[in-house]
């Protein structure tokens, strides 16, 4: 099992989702614990991306530290997220 680490942008981010959307993906980050990389994550850049409905999430997985640090998350259609993890030097 990996430890979760989840940057407080990204938790202050998730607070504005409605209960529903909010449950689901804490329900998946949670998962990355158990799977860092489910069949369908997609590596991108310096690390990975899982999408949950219409939100995305990026995170990245350190194996020697059995961490999975959760960096971004954000709506799919929206070039801002990917704007985001290029201004984080990630992509």
């Amino acid at each position: 099992m990996y430890k979760l680490g989840i940057e407080s942008r990204v938790l202050k981010e998730m607070r504005r989702y409605p209960p529903k959307i909010f449950k689901q993906i804490a329900a998946k980050i949670f998962s990355l614990a158990f799977n860092p990389r489910p069949h369908d994550s997609k590596k991108v850049g310096l690390g990975y991306r899982v999408d949950v409905g219409e939100y995305r999430i990026f995170y990245q997985v350190d194996d020697d530290a059995k961490t999975v640090s959760i960096l971004v998350v954000g709506k799919r259609g929206n070039d801002e997220i990917y704007k985001l993890i290029r201004r984080l030097g990630l992509l």
